[in-house]
């Protein structure tokens, strides 16, 4: 069969990534696909020092190789929104499949883009838009068919990652390992995208549709970041034997779905606790399989190369057969995508864990008690730690029973209002994933 032909759009580090796999894995790609892939077209905007491109047709505009008539799938790896918007919905209409890394695409306009890609018969593919090289979409949308996915937790963001790491290891502040992660690459100059969760709820909006079949719906994934975290409270969770990790988690329930990003305790012998530094990792919870752990390079030039050319051999797989007997985008048939809602964060249970700033004083203890039990709220273990004043007060460490999120803002704000007793409450959601 005649090759397929391919334009790359983008040749940053991903887009460089997959121009290198294409080329010197080009037999053994060949071999997997049934046919060979040629790299017809690029778009760029400057070249690629680690790409030896020679002799590729270069296109200095997208939209140019878009309207290629050769090209028939169109890889995407510009990055961002608009610009990406607006050349996948023209790659779409001109009858061409699409392969793209782009997670911030997918999880705001992905509903968009895959009912026009319905529309016209073609594919886009998007596996190496959550946790680069680890092939957990095609996990859970292939391999865990028969289950009913229960809950998804993941480290999906590999800058707050290694920040945590750090911070436990070395017992660093947060800001001085923030500024290395920049100047190792791993973080940009403006890193609030990983910091504060944006990026990780992205990728779990993407994963929450695949598992429970639902539209994407990234404007209600609650986020909360790891800037305001001390490495006390790391080291406080160290003690009671949990390990702090910035996680996605993804969790159906009887009233509907649970979609957040925050800081999360979890207990140390968990593999999950353990994947240290920039590495991903993603836990899926089905009632067939129970739990199941899939970790890797979550980033970087050539794994997410490796996910973006195995999108590919995928999209060259399927070209010959009947677009209504394809793997659906979302896992789920379109016509059968569930209505439950996404439930708002005041309505999600966890346990927690609260840092609570006291004075040293008979009775302190007792009234914080009485106010977590007005609420249902029941404590799982306690640790003061005298010998650390500071401003009077000394930090008393609670651990609470599983509750409902709204019943421990009430006890907070409680505690909070006992001016001049208590300081400000520090609290991180603990989850046992088991």
């Amino acid at each position: 069969m005649k090759p397929v032909k391919v334009g790359i759009c983008g040749l940053g580090t991903v887009g460089g990534g997959t121009f290198n796999v294409l080329k010197r894995n080009a037999e053994e790609i060949a071999r997997r696909a049934g046919r060979d892939i040629e790299i017809a077209q690029i778009a760029m905007r400057s070249s690629n020092p680690k790409c030896d491109i020679a002799g590729a047709p270069i296109a200095a505009d997208v939209f140019e190789l878009v309207d290629n008539p050769e090209i028939e799938v169109v890889v995407e790896l510009i990055g961002g929104c608009s610009l990406a918007r607006e050349l996948v919905l023209k790659a779409i209409d001109n009858g061409k499949h699409v392969v793209t890394a782009n997670k911030a695409l997918i999880a705001v306009h992905g509903d968009e883009l895959f009912a026009k890609a319905r529309e016209k018969g073609v594919i886009v593919a998007f596996e190496a838009a959550v946790a680069g090289g680890i092939p957990v979409i095609k996990a859970i949308r292939e391999g865990l068919a028969g289950n009913r996915i229960n809950w998804v937790a993941g480290i999906i963001n590999g800058t707050g990652n290694f920040i945590l790491s750090e911070m436990r290891e070395k017992g660093r502040a947060f800001a001085d390992v923030l500024k290395e992660a920049q100047a190792l690459g791993y973080a940009e100059a403006d890193p609030t995208f990983d910091v504060e969760g944006i990026d990780a709820a992205h990728k779990l909006t993407i994963l929450a549709s695949i598992a429970f079949g639902i539209p994407l719906q990234f404007d209600k994934a609650y986020t909360e970041g790891i800037s305001r975290l001390i490495s006390a409270d790391v080291g406080y969770a160290e003690a009671l034997g949990y390990r702090i990790k910035h996680l996605g988690i993804a969790r159906r329930t009887a009233e509907g779905f649970e979609l957040r990003v925050h800081p999360t305790l979890i207990p140390a012998d968990r593999l999950i606790a353990n994947v240290n530094g920039v590495m991903n990792a993603v836990m899926v919870n089905g009632d067939a399989v129970g739990s199941t752990l899939f970790c890797g390079a979550g980033a970087g030039m050539e794994p997410t190369a490796s996910a973006v050319v195995a999108d590919l051999v995928d999209v060259v797989r399927a070209m010959t057969s009947d677009p209504e007997n394809r793997v659906p985008h979302l896992a789920f048939q379109p016509d059968a995508l569930s209505a439950h809602p996404i439930l708002p964060i005041s309505s999600c249970e966890s346990a927690y864990y609260l840092r609570i700033q006291a004075k040293d004083h008979p009775g302190v203890l007792a009234q914080v008690a009485a106010i977590l039990s007005e609420r249902g709220i029941n404590i799982e273990s306690i640790m003061q730690k005298e010998a650390e004043e500071h401003d009077g007060l000394v930090p008393m460490i609670l651990v609470t029973h599983r509750v409902r999120e709204r019943c421990i803002d009430e006890a907070i704000a409680a505690m909070e209002a006992l001016e001049g007793v208590v300081g400000k409450v520090v609290r991180i959601r603990v989850e046992q994933l088991n």
